[in-house]
């Protein structure tokens, strides 16, 4: 990167937008040394890892949590930058079983800037969530909104934000806070809403919708959160260091109008759709100013709601085998209660 090989250290890479995020890099900067680590829980697949990149001489995966300093030190030592995007992240398996959500996403991350500070990298980049924020208060929500967390994974979340923020404060570390807001996309867990609706479309079941739908989203494609990424890696250290910036459209759509949508690109009828009872913590609005983003990394999200639909329908059209063994893991790790 800038010119010279850069090695880059990516906790939970294996996940969703982790892997995509790989696979970004990857393609456009071949010569980049990418190290991944995961603990595999079932939300990460190495899968998701294509075997052209996992036998390059670039790349090399270690199995292993977050929250076990000797692994997270040495790999921090090796790295000229770290992002992390590893965490627990499903709002409702949080309500039955939060204590991992805690211990991974606050600890876990409490020891990856530990690491860091013990061996100074030139870039932290840390993958927060725009759940920090609870419902809208005001729209678009910029980052100054208050963080009102209205789930356990949310406050998990809203804890790891704020500890990097008090590591940038006290010990100056070279950290930029990230929130994207709703990303969707190939190679997203079937627990997520639009891969869910996908899947149930395609095997002709309900698509369940909790409440009456009506809760709206920010809803972005997975490619352009990487090429967000990309933007901080690449910015003037000065202009994204300290700082906290939102990923996000600037529009939202209701969760009730996308089951709606994937329904129609897949010839299916509305009949599909199932109302059930509401969540607990459930958020009405989720709707990202895109001002700071502009500002600091030039960048702005491109791909439109139905491309970016029509795009993820192809990939689970396509790759049938892939959700099928996600689904009975799915299914192995249900939330009891």
């Amino acid at each position: 990167m800038n010119g010279s090989q850069k090695t880059i250290l990516v906790t939970g890479g294996a996940g969703f937008i982790g892997s995509n995020f790989i696979k970004f890099i990857h393609q456009r900067y071949p010569d980049t040394k990418i190290l991944l680590l995961d603990a595999l829980t079932y939300a990460g697949n190495l899968d998701n890892i294509p075997p052209s990149l996992k036998s390059n001489g670039h790349f090399k995966f270690f199995h292993g949590n977050i929250t076990h300093p000797d692994i997270v030190n040495k790999l921090v030592s090796e790295a000229d930058i770290v992002v992390h995007f590893a965490a627990e992240s499903h709002v409702t398996r949080s309500i039955y079983d939060n204590a991992i959500f805690f211990e991974t996403d606050v600890i876990g991350t409490q020891v990856v800037a530990n690491a860091i500070v013990n061996n100074p990298v030139e870039l932290f980049v840390h993958i927060s969530s725009s759940e920090v924020y609870g419902t809208a208060l005001r729209a678009p929500m910029d980052e100054e909104h208050p963080l009102n967390p209205m789930s356990p994974y949310a406050a998990a979340k809203a804890g790891a934000d704020r500890l990097i923020y008090s590591y940038i404060k006290t010990y100056d570390l070279p950290a930029v806070i990230i929130r994207p807001f709703n990303n969707y996309g190939p190679c997203q867990h079937l627990e997520k809403a639009i891969p869910n609706f996908i899947v149930s479309a395609l095997l002709d079941q309900p698509l369940t919708i909790h409440g009456n739908g009506e809760s709206s989203r920010d809803w972005m494609y997975v490619e352009d959160t990487c090429e967000a990424l990309d933007r901080v890696l690449h910015s003037e250290r000065d202009r994204v260091l300290g700082q906290t910036i939102n990923l996000g459209t600037g529009t939202d759509t209701s969760v009730v109008e996308i089951a709606r949508r994937i329904l129609r690109l897949l010839n299916k009828p509305d009949s599909l759709l199932q109302f059930i009872e509401d969540r607990p913590g459930q958020v009405t609005r989720h709707i990202s100013s895109t001002e700071k983003s502009l500002e600091c990394l030039e960048w702005e999200s491109k791909i439109e709601l139905d491309e970016g639909l029509a795009r993820t329908i192809e990939f689970y059209q396509n790759n049938r085998q892939w959700w099928e063994r996600v689904m009975w893991m799915k299914e192995l790790w249900a939330p009891k209660g």
